[in-house]
């Protein structure tokens, strides 16, 4: 198997591998006759341990876990001392990273790091509507823009002065 497999692992591939699992190659065994890098490997096969060959394959699909399901599940890593693969099959985790970083989190910030937090750009304050222009404003604005448009006409008269070899300006 040659090529640029460490982006994405295509079925068959991953059936090879669960077929290699299976049959008792453990992660160095696995990363060798695949050529896949360790860690990848490593994970591959705890998946397998804890889920079967469904979680290897992909078939549960991004999961979205209760508060109390990761409360307890960092707990049990982080104070009671289990296994990453105990806990993951206890809780129905499918993916070691997602355990670790729970565990990270707890161990940084406690329990309220777990806290599902809100999702999206935050609502800034509503802007008060513009009230409407008085008649005096509207004028204003008006003499401002007419104003504007005689010193542009004057400007590219005398532009058009200066260029022509008639014009008073030389």
């Amino acid at each position: 198997m040659s090529g640029d497999r460490r982006r994405r692992y295509d079925d068959g591939f991953r059936r090879n591998a669960v077929g290699l699992i299976r049959r008792g190659a453990g992660s160095v065994a696995l990363a060798g006759r695949v050529c896949m890098p360790r860690q990848t490997a490593e994970k591959w096969v705890l998946l397998y341990r804890t889920g079967g060959e469904a979680a290897l394959m992909g078939e549960r699909g991004r999961r979205v876990y209760d508060y109390e399901t990761r409360l307890s599940a960092a707990r049990d890593r982080v104070e009671h001392g289990l296994t990453k693969a105990e806990v993951m099959a206890r809780y129905g985790i499918a993916g070691v990273t997602t355990l670790e970083n729970w565990c990270r989190a707890y161990r940084t910030g406690g329990p309220d790091a777990l806290r599902p937090k809100p999702r999206g750009r935050p609502k800034g304050a509503k802007s008060k509507p513009k009230p409407a222009p008085t008649r005096e404003q509207l004028l204003e604005e008006e003499i401002a823009y007419l104003r504007a448009k005689v010193a542009y006409l004057e400007k590219a008269r005398a532009l058009l002065a200066s260029k022509s070899p008639t014009g008073s300006g030389r």
